[in-house]
């Protein structure tokens, strides 16, 4: 007989991953609550929630046993403490022992609990108290940390129209540049008549920083005159995920909660690309609380096909990048929110190694898998971009001197790559014809709850960066019930004994990859999810690439320049990201699937914004 068939309260409903209702979870809540939960002060549970929610009967019920089960001494209910015991599968313990331990906890674990929260959980998100334990992913890459060599390009001539300069790479805009065919501010002006055209249409944009963008580019455009010139990224515009903390713009964390948060801090990336020259025309949409593609503003759409949204939180610089809005963005990855966007709107993009991109001003999932990486039209822009903002953050512990070497100097020939059962054939083919050796792989590892571990890493962090967000009862006005506030109610549950195991067997499973890693890379698909947990459990980088369009099923009666994008993943050992770079690049050296233009401004008369179509949800954070 389970253990809650001897406490007077009804069973728990089953639990699974977005599929509770929001009223669902209040009663599991209170309920859970009112059993006395022996690890966590429940406090903020139904008894102080707001006035508007109201408990069931059967909830109310149960309060009557909360008295029972927080009494101390003889008349305390045991079967009621076992009970809570079993919701944690630690109900092994004998009566005597049951008792003791609520004593404990009382006495001891919730003060201690209270004192800590008290200290360090008083603000929502944010690197303000990273741990002392941090992830380090290096299996022991030891290059020299040089600036990359640019390759040069010449005879790059203006084109006529502003769509054509809307989509050259940052390299040819910045020969444009240098050499004076364009300035910084006209630059600007293009891009930012972009985004205004078809964000209406995309809803990808959250703030314009149409002030700040103008004095940049005023800014640039007189250093050039001054013969002072800053590289590729000088007088480039550009977008930020938002959030990433620009001071006097709105960092709203694309959430209602905090849609009229400023931080007056400049985050780390912010402030190397701003020495770059780079110019920031607009703070791009981030999935609430980056958490998949819904924000308080909307959801964000795919330029290749407006009936489909973008996927993954990093939906606003993926979708700008695609539509021509930005030569470039910053977005970032927790769990596939760098490679499910940039695969489903068709853009190259890197995730990179863990740590090579210093995070503070930054909104904080998780501090050992939170991750900043670039949304390009190429993998050379990637380059560029990534050696502009990698390097060690002084108040992020965790980022580190980057150890990448130039990916301009690698000799691919040099190279053993794998290819993966779902690997896109034409990469192979292409990279095979180039002098890479090529062979089958398959990466051998025991650990079988890999999905798992990221689930209870990410959540546990998550929860710790927003304890007060949910027991403020915030979570009940989230943009999407089936989101972090499910997940995050769950991970109240998670005891601090099982977030260390899973931790172990996060360990586990990176040495079993450091050792089935017997090729230079891989290539497979980027957006299956099991590879996406594994590779930010490890830390790690990948490459996105474009590698054709097919199209769209159920296309309207008359036809539809829409599409569906083609992609592929080429993976690398931790800083290592110079050989994805490497071979990305050699790939789109002779192949122009990067190049296509999504027919966001062509739209026919068979290509309705009506009846959206919204892919099953998974964890794409």
């Amino acid at each position: 007989m389970p253990p809650w068939d001897k406490c007077p309260t009804p069973p728990l409903p089953r639990l699974t991953r977005g599929g509770a209702a929001s009223h669902t979870f209040q009663f599991v809540v209170g309920l859970l609550c009112c059993q006395v939960l022996l690890y966590s002060d429940a406090s903020f549970c139904p008894t102080s929630l707001p006035p508007h929610h109201s408990l069931s009967n059967s909830t109310a019920t149960t309060m009557d046993h909360k008295n029972k089960c927080q009494s101390s001494g003889k008349n305390i209910d045991v079967s009621c403490l076992r009970s809570s015991l079993g919701l944690l599968d630690v109900s092994f313990f004998n009566d005597e022992q049951i008792v003791e331990i609520n004593k404990g906890v009382h006495e001891l674990n919730i003060p201690i609990i209270q004192a800590n929260r008290k200290l360090v959980a008083s603000e929502n998100g944010g690197l303000h108290y990273p741990p002392a334990l941090v992830f380090n992913p290096d299996w022991g890459h030891r290059p020299t940390n040089k600036r990359f060599k640019y390759p040069s390009v010449s005879g790059i001539r203006r084109p006529e129209s502003d769509e054509d300069i809307a989509f050259m790479s940052v390299l040819e805009l910045a020969e444009l540049f240098r050499t004076k065919q364009i300035t910084s501010q006209e630059l600007t002006q293009i891009f930012l008549r972009r985004l205004k055209e078809f964000n209406p249409v995309l809803e990808n944009v959250i703030t314009y920083t149409e002030e700040l963008a103008h004095k940049q580019a005023k800014q640039a455009d007189e250093l050039l005159a001054k013969g002072v010139y800053l590289g590729p990224l000088h007088g480039i515009p550009y977008g930020l995920k938002d959030i990433i903390a620009v001071p006097g713009y709105k960092t709203t964390w694309g959430s209602k909660t905090f849609k009229a948060q400023v931080i007056d801090k400049e985050a780390w990336v912010y402030k190397r690309l701003k020495a770059a020259g780079a110019v920031l025309v607009a703070k791009l949409v981030s999935g609430s609380l980056a958490y998949d593609d819904i924000w308080f503003g909307g959801r964000t759409r795919n330029p290749w096909n407006i009936e489909e949204f973008s996927t993954g939180s990093s939906a606003g610089p993926a979708a700008s990048t695609s539509a021509g809005m930005v030569p470039f963005a910053i977005g970032s990855e927790t769990a596939g929110s760098i490679t499910y966007p940039s695969a489903r709107c068709g853009v190259t993009a890197l995730r990179p190694t863990f740590g090579t991109v210093g995070r503070s001003g930054v909104m904080s999932i998780s501090e050992s898998l939170d991750k900043l990486g670039p949304f390009c039209r190429s993998a050379t822009d990637c380059a560029i971009v990534l050696d502009i903002i990698r390097g060690k953050d002084p108040d992020d512990i965790s980022s580190r001197e980057s150890h990448i070497d130039d990916p301009f100097s690698v000799d691919i020939t040099n190279l053993t790559v794998g290819y993966l059962d779902d690997a896109e054939m034409e990469v192979v083919n292409i990279l095979a014809s180039k002098g890479v050796k090529m062979v089958p792989f398959q990466l051998n590892y025991t650990v079988d709850s890999v999905q798992g571990i990221l689930n209870f890493t990410m959540d546990v962090d998550m929860l710790a960066h927003f304890d007060e967000w949910q027991r403020s009862g915030q979570d009940n006005v989230y943009e999407a019930q089936d989101q972090w506030p499910t997940e995050l109610r769950r991970a109240r549950l998670i005891p601090a004994v099982d977030y260390i195991q899973a931790q172990r067997a996060r360990g586990k499973l990176i040495k079993e990859i450091r050792e089935s890693f017997t090729v230079d890379a891989f290539i497979g698909n980027a957006t299956d999810w099991e590879k996406v947990c594994l590779g930010n459990l490890v830390g790690l980088p990948v490459m996105v690439i474009p590698t054709g369009f097919k199209n769209i099923s159920d296309p309207p009666l008359g036809g539809s320049r829409r599409r569906t994008t083609i992609t592929t993943g080429i993976y690398t050992r931790p800083d290592q990201d110079h050989i994805a770079l490497a071979l990305a690049m050699a790939y789109q050296s002779v192949t122009n699937h990067h190049k296509q233009r999504p027919p966001i401004n062509h739209l026919g008369p068979n290509d309705p914004i009506s009846h959206v179509f919204a892919p099953p949800r998974v964890l794409r954070v």
